[in-house]
C-alpha cells in the first residue's frame, strides 16, 4: 500500500487534531447509529494519541470495548475530477469507518494502515463527516491475543504481553487525491554486481489500460541515473552509491503513467536504497560484508501520549541511539509508524521488523498474567482463527515495509511457544507465506527461554537464531557468575546445533534510576551495568553471535502488577529519556570515539 504524498498529480490533507470522542463500553453506539449525526455527549481527544492516559480517570485508562471518534473535513474544491481516498495509518486494534452515513471501511490489526476510496461519498468543496469506532478488545483470534473476563465490576481485558494495551488512533489520518488512472503499488528489489547496482521494479496500476509506465531513477542530487519503460524491468546504476549501515543513501524512483500524447497522468516517488542482505553460515551480511547488530528492543511508548507517533520524540530517540553508537533496533512487538522506518532509511539505521504476534505462549504468560493453566494451541485457545489473523498480519507488514532498505530481517513473532508439535504445525505455513511474499530477506522469530537449544521445534524454519535470555535476572538472580556459565553453555549449544547467526534480541535487568549499590544488588544501576558487561564478555567469546540488542531502550508502561513498579524498568534510559549509569558504559563499547 502506497503512502499518501504530494506530487505533480496528487495532493494530501492531514486530518490530525482534536476530534470528538466518546467511550462506549456497552456498544450502544453501533445500534443507535452514532455515525449518522454529531457524536452525542462527546469530549475532545487529540489524534494521534492513545486515549488511555489523556483523561485522569481509571475508567478511561482501563476501558474495554468501543471508542468513537468523529471529525469533519472540507474536501478541497480542486479535487472535483479526482479519486478521493481516506486513510488511517493505524487504529488499535480494529475499526469501522463511516463517511457521512455510509460505512466505507473495516480493518483488523492495530499497527498497519488501511484506506477506502470515498469518491462516491464526498463532494469536493463541501464538508464531510468522518466517524470511526475503534475497538481495543483482544481475543483468542486476535494478534496479539487475549481474552475478556466478566467481573462484578464489568468486563476486564486479560492479555499476555508485557506492555500496556494502549488504544486509539495512534498515527495520522489522511484524505488524499489521485487521478482515476493511478499507480497503486511499487515493489523495488535491489542487487549488486561489482561496482554497479540493480533495481528490479514492478509497478501496479488501476484504471490505466491506455497509459504506459515510465520509470526514472534519480540520485540524491536529482540527476537521472537510469530510465525504464513498462510495468516491470531492471535498472542498472554504474558506480552505485550503496545504502549501508551508517550511510543512508537513497535514490528516488519515480513511476509515471503516461498517456499516448506524452502527458503524465499520475506519478509516484518511491525512495530506494541499493543494498543486499544475506546469511552465510554464521555470518549476517549486508552488501557482502559481515554486520554486527548493536542496539535495542524498543517500544512506541511515552507519557501521556501512550503509543502515539510523535516526530520530536522519534528524532530524540534516534539521536540518543546515535550518541550511544547503536546501529539497529527491533520493532518490538509490532510494526512501528512508517515515519520511523523512513528516518531509519535516511540515516542508515538497521531494523528488524516484527509483527504484533506477542503473547502466543500460555506456558510463559500463564504464570505471569493468568491464574489458570491453559494449553497454547488448541481449538479452545489459539487455533486456526488466530493463525489466519497472523497470516494476514504478515501479509500487511511485508506489503507496507517491503521497500525500506533499513529493514533487513522479518520477525514472525516474539517469544511464542515453539517446543511442541502443535507449535511446529502453527508456524510452518507462516514461514512459507513470508518467504513467498519476500524471498529477498532473511526470516526469524524470537525464541524464549522455555524452548532452549535442542528443544525448540521451530528454529530450523528460520534463517537467523534470535533469542531473549535473562540469566542473572529471572533465573540466577543476583548470581552473575553462574549466569555467565549458563549463558555461554546455551549460546554454544545454539551455535553448534544450528550453524546460523545468533542475535541476542533481549537481555537486561530491571533498574531503578538512582538506586545504587557497591555489591551485585538487583534493581541497582550498578547491577544493570555488571549484568550487561557479563553478557558482552560471553558474546565476544562466541563467533556465531552477530548481534546484541538490549531490552530495553527506555522504561515503558505495562499493566499493573506487583512485579512491575510503574512499568518495566529495564530501560537504559528512563521513560523520560534520562540516562542510567550503564548508558555511558554502552557508549564506550559501541562508539569507538566516545
Amino acid at each position: 500500500m502506497l503512502r499518501p504524498q504530494d506530487t505533480a498529480t496528487r495532493e494530501r490533507k492531514n486530518l490530525n487534531g482534536l476530534w470528538a470522542f466518546r467511550l462506549d463500553a456497552e456498544g450502544a453506539g453501533r445500534s443507535a447509529g452514532w455515525w449518522r449525526d454529531g457524536l452525542p455527549a462527546a469530549r475532545e481527544m487529540p489524534v494521534p494519541a492513545s486515549y488511555n492516559d489523556i483523561v485522569p480517570d481509571l475508567e478511561v485508562r482501563d476501558h474495554v470495548g468501543d471508542a468513537w471518534y468523529q471529525t469533519t473535513v472540507r474536501v478541497p474544491k480542486g479535487w472535483a475530477e479526482e479519486r478521493v481516498v481516506l486513510r488511517f495509518d493505524s487504529a488499535t486494534h480494529r475499526a469501522v469507518v463511516w463517511v457521512n452515513d455510509t460505512e466505507v471501511a473495516r480493518h483488523e490489526g492495530g499497527y498497519t494502515p488501511f484506506e477506502a476510496d470515498v469518491t462516491a461519498h464526498v463532494t469536493p468543496g463541501e464538508q464531510a463527516r468522518v466517524t470511526v469506532v475503534v475497538n481495543n478488545e483482544l481475543t483468542w483470534e486476535t494478534v496479539p491475543p487475549g481474552r475478556i473476563e466478566d467481573t462484578p465490576r464489568g468486563r476486564k481485558q486479560k492479555y499476555y504481553h508485557d506492555f500496556f494495551n494502549y488504544a486509539g488512533l495512534h498515527r495520522s489520518v489522511w484524505l488524499y487525491s489521485t487521478p482515476a488512472a493511478h499507480v497503486s503499488d511499487i515493489t523495488a528489489v535491489t542487487g549488486l554486481e561489482g561496482a554497479a547496482g540493480t533495481v528490479h521494479y514492478t509497478v501496479a496500476s488501476e484504471s490505466a489500460a491506455d497509459q504506459a509506465v515510465r520509470v526514472t531513477l534519480r540520485d540524491a542530487e536529482g540527476v537521472t541515473v537510469a530510465e525504464g519503460e513498462g510495468a516491470e524491468g531492471t535498472l542498472r546504476v554504474e558506480d552505485v552509491h550503496r545504502w549501508a549501515p551508517g550511510d543512508g543513501y537513497l535514490y528516488d524512483l519515480e513511476a509515471a503513467l503516461v498517456a499516448s500524447d506524452g502527458t503524465v497522468v499520475d506519478s509516484y516517488h518511491q525512495s530506494v536504497g541499493v543494498r543486499t542482505v544475506e546469511v552465510d553460515g554464521t555470518r549476517f551480511l549486508i552488501n557482502g560484508e559481515p554486520f554486527y547488530f548493536t542496539g535495542f528492543g524498543k517500544h512506541e511508548d511515552a507519557a501521556i501520549r501512550g503509543k502515539a507517533h510523535d516526530d520530536a520524540l522519534m528524532v530524540h530517540d534516534f539521536e540518543l541511539m546515535e550518541w550511544l553508537g547503536a546501529n539497529s533496533f527491533r520493532t518490538s512487538h509490532y510494526p512501528y509508524a512508517e515515519e520511523v522506518l523512513d528516518y531509519a532509511d535516511r540515516h542508515g539505521v538497521v531494523v528488524i521488523d516484527e509483527t504484533a504476534a506477542v503473547g502466543i505462549n500460555l506456558g510463559l504468560a500463564g504464570g505471569i498474567f493468568d491464574d489458570v493453566k491453559r494449553v497454547t494451541f488448541s481449538d479452545e485457545t489459539m487455533g486456526e482463527p488466530l493463525q489466519r489473523t497472523h497470516l494476514q498480519a504478515i501479509r500487511e507488514l511485508i506489503a507496507r515495509d517491503k521497500n525500506h532498505p533499513s529493514v533487513v530481517l522479518w520477525s514472525i513473532a516474539n517469544e511464542p511457544e515453539s517446543d511442541t508439535p502443535e507449535s511446529r504445525k502453527y508456524f510452518e505455513p507462516l514461514f512459507a507465506e513470508a518467504r513467498r511474499l519476500d524471498p529477498t530477506r532473511p526470516l526469524g522469530f524470537v525464541n524464549v527461554m522455555l524452548a532452549p537449544a535442542g528443544k525448540c521445534l521451530v528454529s530450523d524454519l528460520a534463517d537467523v537464531v534470535m533469542v531473549n535470555r535473562y540469566y542473572g535476572w529471572y533465573v540466577n538472580t543476583g548470581d552473575l557468575e553462574t549466569a555467565e556459565a549458563e549463558l555461554e553453555k546455551e549460546l554454544r549449544a545454539w551455535a553448534e546445533g544450528q550453524g546460523k547467526p545468533i542475535i541476542m534480541t533481549e537481555y537486561g535487568a530491571d533498574t531503578v534510576s538512582g538506586l545504587h549499590s557497591v555489591v551485585d544488588m538487583p534493581w541497582s544501576e550498578e547491577y544493570q551495568d555488571r549484568l550487561l558487561a557479563m553478557y558482552h564478555r560471553v558474546f565476544d567469546r562466541i563467533d556465531a553471535v552477530v548481534g546484541e540488542q538490549i531490552w530495553n531502550f527506555a522504561d515503558f508502561a505495562t499493566s499493573p502488577g506487583i512485579f512491575r513498579v510503574d512499568g518495566n524498568k529495564k530501560g537504559v534510559f528512563t521513560r523520560e529519556r534520562r540516562p542510567k549509569g550503564t548508558a555511558f558504559t554502552l557508549r564506550r563499547r559501541w562508539n569507538k570515539d566516545a
